[in-house]
């Protein structure tokens, strides 16, 4: 899928009942977040890692859903082992793709990691997608790399400053550091939206190098 894409309205069977994906997130912020097999090592220690930051999601209004190419009832299964690196909760639905449907239309098979039937597994991806129904950032992992989603509250922090506030995230940047103007607010108006802005010397003379205190 391409940036700016309307995510599919994907109808699914998941471990809290038939769900349609837009009526689920409804109008907040979505993360469809998939996984190459239940009761595999990695997979249980990242949706164990998502029940313990749920706090941290639901603070910014994203609701998360998981995807696994088993069964719901392998799910259920599941659920309970990963409690057990969870604090004993778990809270969020893991849709059922034992088809593999999802998984293909939305390019998620990694052809280097095989289960035992040689079948490629579905990779680690990533999608977060914005009140508005798009697509707002996508990350594909191999099935071997866990991933990190302290970053992920990180990216979702800038996705959600930026689309509301004309300024861009820098290198390493996290929530409540120097943000930059965007090249597309010019003269007065920067200088109105921004009047703790500073630009830095640079040896080509370009004003480019915009930077502010992160709007509130």
């Amino acid at each position: 899928m391409k940036l700016g894409a309307t995510f599919p309205d994907y109808k699914v069977k998941t471990t809290a009942g038939d769900l349609s994906l837009h009526e689920y997130w409804g109008e907040g912020w979505g993360i469809f977040f998939t996984h190459p097999a239940d009761y595999t090592p990695v997979c249980t220690t990242e949706l164990a890692m998502v029940e313990k930051m749920a706090e941290e999601f639901s603070k910014r209004n994203v609701k998360m859903i998981a995807l696994s190419c088993d069964s719901v009832e392998s799910h259920v299964g599941w659920t309970e082992d990963i409690k057990k690196y969870s604090g004993g909760k778990f809270s969020y639905p893991i849709i059922d793709d034992t088809s593999r449907t999802l998984a293909v239309e939305l390019g998620m098979l990694d052809a280097d990691e095989k289960d035992a039937a040689g079948l490629p597994l579905t990779a680690r991806a990533v999608f977060i997608v914005g009140p508005d129904k798009k697509l707002k950032l996508s990350i594909l992992y191999p099935a071997t790399t866990g991933r990190n989603f302290d970053e992920l509250l990180r990216v979702i922090d800038s996705l959600q400053l930026t689309a509301y506030k004309k300024v861009a995230t820098p290198a390493n940047w996290q929530s409540g550091g120097e943000c930059m103007v965007l090249p597309s607010v010019t003269g007065d108006v920067a200088k109105e939206l921004f009047p703790d802005m500073r630009v830095e010397e640079l040896p080509s003379g370009k004003g480019y190098m915009r930077f502010t205190p992160q709007p509130q």
